[in-house]
């Protein structure tokens, strides 16, 4: 079993366990979870992919198995449903225990935020991997913004956002640090936390956002369709 693989596993196990926990009761989310994995993931995929093409990163074959798709890694393809899972499993955790709260905040605050990612992905216009996840960000907190704020007035959200950023620090330091995933320097800033790029918070940050709102579509959209 490779490395990426064994943390795949890692990623997923204990959500997986807990998914017939009877008070949560995850495993009745499935289905909402299948189709924000299916919405947002095959995007990322194919960012994953270009961005392979283009050189701003590469993976370290020391630690990856020799299956691959799109030019990708069979374990970078499952690291695309093993975190959402994670990462859904989080919010809806939050969800059951925490109180309800919402931050009232105008929209034209999230669209000065996504108008300052803009700039600064032109800026940053040489550096590839840089541009393009600030303008990833940019991209969700105009969308949010628009079709459903609520996601962002909710402190489900945000508290999901920040407890995702602890195991995304930990598999990260280990993506980095062996390297399982090694960067073009010339493509980033060069800012790293440690061993992680700084970037790579802004890429966790959008995907999971995407993720946590394509989620909340379908599973509105499923409770829905069983009343």
């Amino acid at each position: 079993m490779s490395f990426y693989l064994a943390l795949n596993i890692s990623i997923i196990i204990i959500p997986l366990l807990f998914s017939f926990e009877k008070k949560i009761s995850f495993y009745k989310k499935i289905p909402a979870v299948f189709f924000s994995i299916l919405t947002v993931s095959p995007l990322y995929i194919a960012w994953d992919a270009a961005a392979v093409h283009l050189g701003d990163w590469s993976f370290n074959k020391t630690y990856i198995g020799s299956i691959y798709f799109f030019n990708l890694p069979l374990e970078e393809i499952l690291f695309f449903i093993t975190v959402p899972y994670a990462s859904i499993f989080i919010y809806e955790t939050v969800s059951f225990y925490r109180r309800k709260k919402t931050y009232y905040l105008r929209n034209e605050f999230y669209f000065l935020i996504a108008l300052l990612f803009v700039l600064y992905s032109f800026y940053f216009n040489d550096n590839n991997y840089t541009s393009v996840v600030l303008l990833i960000c940019a991209v969700f907190f105009l969308l949010s913004s628009i079709f459903y704020p609520e996601i962002l007035k909710s402190n489900f959200y945000w508290i999901t956002i920040l407890i995702s950023f602890i195991p995304f620090f930990i598999v990260n330091y280990f993506l980095t640090s062996l390297p399982v995933l090694q960067y073009n320097n010339e493509q980033m800033w060069g800012v790293r936390i440690i061993t992680i790029p700084l970037e790579d918070f802004f890429y966790s940050f959008s995907l999971i956002s995407f993720w946590l709102m394509s989620y909340d579509f379908f599973k509105i959209k499923f409770s829905k369709s069983n009343e």
